[in-house]
């Protein structure tokens, strides 16, 4: 038997695809309507956490983050079977990950920390990506539970929190990537361009294919044969934000690139690939 803590879009949607496999799951959450409305497709609700985990051999959680996690874990542990497997799908710190792990495995449970690249039509479908890391048996063990929730397990290998730092890695990389289509149509909707024609350019274009050498050339610190001068994108960076006020727009992130590139220009990198502004991050 199963329990499953925290009852928002992701976990909910998990518990649905559970149930539909053919498992027993016990619901719980904060707001308690949320776990009710769980026990028309065949869930069990419980006010309290503590007899929501009551004879679970695995316990999955979805929940905010480090805090929550810790708080309703805290609450919850009087009802522990021994030996419980607790798997953590919830985005936290890694060293949150690194802490509970240890914490737990010295009180006798078992903690893996699961974070997923899954929205909440992939766990009602069981598709999507589930990352994990650290102690090589545990996710050995577990791993058949795991990838009948989703269409890839990601392995990252022994190192404690290695998964949730790719989580935020890749979360990192979506937030930046919509802050540029938000400046992307700000810039359009300052030109004067419908966004029916900026999907048209990317219909055509994409620059997504320029991503492994970019991301290649940057991990290796190979700036000085330029693609494309530091000083002309700055120019080029000045000329989006020119056009926006002009436009009466606003950019989100491209103001910041232009003052990030200004001190490379000044540390004297103007000729340089523009992607020396990556050089402290390397």
């Amino acid at each position: 038997m199963k329990a499953f803590l925290g009852m928002g879009l992701l976990g909910s949607n998990f518990v649905r695809a559970m149930i539909q496999k053919g498992d027993q799951v016990q619901v719980w959450n904060r707001t308690a309507s949320k776990a009710k409305a769980l026990e028309a497709f065949g869930a069990k609700a419980f006010d309290n956490v503590e007899d929501a985990v009551k004879g679970a051999d695995v316990i999955h959680i979805t929940l905010k983050d480090d805090d929550t996690v810790n708080e309703v874990l805290a609450m919850a542990r009087k009802g522990f079977k021994p030996g419980v497997i607790i798997i953590d799908h919830t985005t936290t710190s890694a060293k949150g990950a690194i802490e509970r792990t240890a914490e737990w495995k010295n009180k006798g449970y078992t903690y893996l920390h699961a974070p997923v690249f899954m929205g909440p039509q992939n766990a009602l479908e069981s598709t999507g990506n589930m990352m994990v890391s650290g102690d090589q048996s545990v996710i050995e063990k577990v791993k058949p539970e795991l990838s009948k929730m989703t269409g890839n397990v990601i392995n990252f290998g022994p190192e404690e929190g290695k998964a949730a730092g790719m989580k935020l890695i890749g979360n990192l990389f979506l937030l930046t990537l919509t802050a540029g289509i938000s400046d992307t149509l700000s810039l359009a909707k300052a030109l004067n361009i419908s966004s029916s024609d900026v999907s048209a350019l990317f219909d055509s274009w994409n620059p997504a294919a320029m991503m492994p050498a970019r991301l290649k050339r940057m991990a290796t610190g190979n700036f000085k044969q330029a693609s494309w001068e530091l000083n002309m994108a700055r120019k080029d960076a000045g000329l989006m934000i020119d056009a926006a006020k002009l436009g009466d727009t606003k950019l989100a992130i491209v103001p910041a690139i232009a003052t990030e590139m200004d001190h490379w220009i000044e540390k004297g990198h103007g000729t340089d690939d523009w992607s020396v502004i990556a050089t402290d991050s390397i």
